[in-house]
Formats: C-alpha cells, sequence, structure tokens
C-alpha cells in the first residue's frame, strides 16, 4: 500500500504556495537554529562539569537554590541533572562518597532511582526499595518541597490509596503552596490514565489555577488536563463540555505566555504544551504566535509523547502551522467570494 502522506503535504505545500505570496520564515528560527532543552546560563556549566566527572558545580548549583529557597529552579534543575545522570553517572557517585549526607546530593541520588525504577518492568516493587531514599532527601532539609514532589511521583507507582497521597499533598503545600512540580505530581495521580478521571483532573487544576499567583506556571495545569484529555487515544471522543475546558485551559495559557519575554527559556516547556494543544485544536494563527514566542527553545514535552524524535516532531509541526495559518488567511484585496462566514475551498 502506497503511503499517501508525503502526496498529500505535497500537494498542500504546493496549493498555499499558490493562494499566497512567499513569507518567509514568519519571524520562526531556521530549523537548525533550534535547541532541545538547551540549559540556561546556570545549568550549562554544571552540566560541562559533570561530562567531565566534576560534581562541584552541580553540588554549587543545587546548594544555591536551597540556600535561596528557588523551589522551581531547584526542581527543574535536578530533573536536568538526573537525566544526565542516568547514563553517567560517575561524577555523583564520587560526590556521595565525599558528602554522604548532603542534602543535595541525596536528592539527586533520590530522583535517580525513582526515575530508574520508574522504567523498570517490577516498577511497584522497585518503587517501594527506594522508599528510604526520598525519606533521607525530605529529612536532610525540611523546608524543600522537592522531595515531596518525588513523594508524590512515589505514591502513584505504588499505588498508594487517596487518603495516603493527600497526606503527602498536604506535606508538600505545606513547604510551598504554588509548587509547580507538586501540582503537576498530583495532577497525573487524579487523570484518567491512573486514579481518576478527566473532570476530576480538570476540577483540581482549574482550582489550582485560580489560586495561584501572577505568572506562576501553576496557571497552565489546566492545559496539561487538556493534554490529557487530548491524547488519550484514538477513537477517544470529546463532549463539548470538555471542549469548553479544553479551549479555556489554552486560553489561560495564552495570556500566561503574554506575560513572559519571546524567547525566555523559563515558560519554553508551557509554550510548547500551549503550541500543541492550539494546533491540536486547529487554532493555527494562535499556535503560530506561540512557535514565534518559543523561539529557539524546544522541549522534550510534549512532543516525546507522540514521537520518539520530539525535535523532528516539534520541526515538523511548526512547519505545518506556519502553512495552515497562511492558507486560513484571505490574500489581501481579494474579495471573500464564500458567502458570510465561509472560505475558500
Amino acid at each position: 500500500m502506497v503511503c499517501t502522506m508525503p502526496i498529500l503535504r505535497a500537494l498542500f505545500r504546493a496549493a498555499c504556495t499558490f493562494r499566497r505570496p512567499a513569507q518567509g520564515s514568519a519571524g520562526l528560527p531556521a530549523d537548525d537554529e533550534v535547541l532541545l532543552d538547551a540549559p540556561d546560563e546556570r545549568l550549562s556549566p554544571a552540566l560541562v562539569a559533570a561530562a567531565l566527572g566534576e560534581y562541584g558545580p552541580a553540588a554549587k548549583l543545587l546548594a544555591t537554590t536551597r540556600d535561596g529557597a528557588e523551589w522551581e529552579n531547584r526542581d527543574r534543575y535536578l530533573g536536568r541533572l538526573v537525566t544526565f545522570a542516568r547514563s553517567r553517572d560517575g561524577w555523583l557517585t564520587d560526590w556521595l562518597a565525599a558528602a554522604p549526607h548532603d542534602p543535595d546530593a541525596l536528592l539527586v541520588k533520590a530522583q535517580l532511582a525513582v526515575r530508574r525504577a520508574w522504567e523498570s518492568p517490577a516498577r511497584a516493587e522497585q518503587l517501594r526499595e527506594v522508599g528510604p531514599l526520598i525519606t533521607a532527601a525530605a529529612e536532610s532539609d525540611p523546608r524543600d518541597p522537592v522531595p515531596w514532589r518525588l513523594a508524590l511521583d512515589h505514591a502513584r507507582g505504588t499505588h498508594a490509596t487517596h487518603t495516603m497521597f493527600e497526606a503527602l499533598w498536604e506535606q508538600a503545600i505545606r513547604r510551598s503552596p504554588h509548587h509547580y512540580g507538586c501540582h503537576v505530581a498530583a495532577l497525573r495521580y487524579l487523570s484518567a490514565a491512573w486514579y481518576g478521571s478527566h473532570r476530576e483532573c480538570f476540577d483540581f487544576a482549574e482550582r489550582a489555577a485560580e489560586d495561584s499567583l501572577p505568572s506562576s506556571l501553576v496557571q497552565a495545569l489546566p492545559l496539561r488536563a487538556a493534554f490529557a484529555l487530548l491524547i488519550e487515544g484514538p477513537g477517544a471522543r470529546t463532549t463539548s463540555v470538555q471542549e469548553e475546558r479544553i479551549d479555556a485551559a489554552a486560553d489561560l495559557a495564552i495570556a500566561l505566555s503574554a506575560t513572559f519575554a519571546p524567547g525566555d527559556p523559563w515558560p519554553a516547556e508551557v509554550r510548547n504544551l500551549l503550541a500543541f494543544v492550539l494546533v491540536t485544536r486547529g487554532r493555527w494563527d494562535e499556535a503560530l504566535e506561540q512557535f514565534r514566542r518559543i523561539g529557539h527553545h524546544a522541549t522534550s514535552f510534549p512532543w516525546s509523547s507522540v514521537s520518539e524524535d520530539p525535535l523532528g516532531r516539534f520541526l515538523e509541526t511548526r512547519d505545518d502551522t506556519r502553512l495552515r495559518a497562511a492558507c486560513a488567511t484571505p490574500i489581501p484585496g481579494r474579495a471573500d467570494r464564500s458567502g458570510p462566514g465561509g472560505h475558500y475551498a
């Protein structure tokens, strides 16, 4: 059977080229200028040093976030360091040998153990074994909410009851009421894929967004609920109420995105997720604007959820969005002949 997708794509490109004058890059960076999960200026030296087997810069970075109570940065940097340590952990081994009780080293150790346990076929059993590591990380600095985010992820994988999960949640928000990572962990637990439903997911996300601080990434939590619904699987159908909630979540995230400068790496993952949802909803012009605001900062999430080549999927979707947005815009000076509210065929 001949694959028709490349043919359809070529026809679509040709139609847009015929209908509209050349649009150039539409304000988008070239494909080879886009980076996947590019580290910021604080994280880069720590990753470079870790590649050389040195733990000092990573230790200094995490200590700085802990001393300054930069819990959002701490969680984000932790995730990136652990991703690196999955394949090259000699620097972490040396760090633990030199400072076995260091709160930052214990946190990296616990997160790495949780990540590896999640990847194991015997997930629940492996996760139960790493529970003491999370406890040790939490006890090493009682102010830190990040070990409690780990505990929430751990609870989901070990089939914790709602009562147990709520107790962990109370500990997390007591330390940081608006911590984005803890909210995402709670949202995953409440998702239809785990122990809740799409309705519970949206209810929780919308309440959290209403209570969040201005410019807080928690305002993007409903967008994550929308994403969970949209990727449920082939044949899944959404109700009109669900579609209204999806669009409302996108509108809220658009407003959040507008509070940050274009190209800012901090909201990059939210903007990538927003572009994905807007594309799925066929809101091409708005999606194209988010791709402009993303600039060079593609992120693995959400594209890795639908492709083994997240950067390739990002670039392909960005290009399709540019073309569709161009086709949806009438040619200047040409009347719309399709009637009121209509479009050209």
